[in-house]
């Protein structure tokens, strides 16, 4: 089973329209609402691929609520910990070309409330092989929160996949995950100090940081890997047009089910470019379009770096 970490989730709200112009007012074509958090996006689409997965992290409040009853009415299986504070929301608006997106500070978690995902943290690891854990943390849970969770699910045999950014991921870079999957800004903004003139230089130092395995997401430029077998790019063979808010996660979907399932570095990342790009054709963040899915996956480009 892939567990999937999500400690600031959200309420997602994603209001399409035609064209995106600031300051004007729009008519909005479609409303979708649905539980949100880039974990919680990392579950949904493996769920949508058939495969086992469990959800969790820290949900609060009203808001907390009614994301715990949408995952209920998904059918996607959670454990999530209660806490006092007040989940957030977020919303993205998304036209025929791209999306803007709008994100609510997270809760104040406790420390009595972290020490008790902790526990739960521990328990969930009995039947993992894979854990995942994305996005930001919510004030209140240590700097240090996804190092801590990274060497928890090492001494227990899991292996690990980090997406997150800033400090958070300076600091889950050193407890050593299997594979860390930045995008190609947030991995530049966090090495602006000491990184080289590309993205291949800045995976390069990413790994020196502590990840076994950095992959790169490089928007509509498919993905760069530094691995311990090589280096290696994955482009997709054409552009989809869409929502591209949850392509990240859908990456890192593909790469922990390709982790669980020791797949080659080529595969891994056909699969994850493929899955990246069927999740932009898709109406909102934690869905695919598995047509694209199965389209794109025997086109994309894989080659040595």
């Amino acid at each position: 089973m892939i567990v999937t970490v999500t400690l600031n989730p959200a309420l997602d709200l994603t209001y399409r329209v035609d064209a995106l112009v600031p300051h004007g007012t729009h008519r909005v074509a479609a409303v979708a609402e649905r539980p949100g958090g880039k974990g919680i996006n990392v579950a949904a689409a493996l769920r949508a691929l058939g495969e086992p997965v469990l959800a969790t992290g820290l949900l609060g409040g009203a808001t907390g609520g009614r994301v715990t009853d949408l995952l209920a009415g998904e059918g996607l299986p959670a454990a999530f910990v209660p806490i006092a504070g007040e989940t957030r929301r977020t919303v993205v608006v998304a036209d025929h070309d791209d999306a803007t997106g709008f994100w609510e500070p997270g809760p104040r978690v406790t420390a009595g409330e972290w020490a008790a995902f902790v526990a739960r943290f521990r328990e969930l690891l009995g039947p993992a092989s894979v854990v995942a854990l994305s996005g930001s943390l919510p004030p209140g849970v240590p700097v240090d929160g996804y190092a801590v969770l990274i060497r928890l699910a090492a001494a227990a045999g899991v292996r690990t996949v980090l997406d997150s950014s800033g400090e958070a991921l300076r600091h889950g870079l050193a407890a050593g995950p299997d594979l860390a999957k930045p995008n190609a800004a947030e991995l530049g903004a966090l090495l602006e100090d000491v990184a080289g003139d590309g993205d291949l230089a800045d995976a390069g130092v990413a790994l020196a940081l502590g990840a076994r395995a950095v992959v790169v997401s490089r928007g509509p430029r498919g993905v760069l890997a530094l691995t311990p077998d090589g280096a290696w790019r994955g482009v997709p063979p054409e552009r989809i047009a869409g929502n591209p808010t949850g392509a990240g996660d859908a990456c890192v979907a593909a790469l922990a089910r390709g982790l669980r399932d020791k797949t080659p570095w080529p595969g891994l990342l056909a699969d994850a470019v493929a899955l990246s790009a069927a999740a932009v054709a898709a109406p909102s963040a934690g869905a695919v379009d598995r047509d694209t899915y199965r389209r794109l996956l025997p086109a994309v480009r894989v080659s040595a770096a």
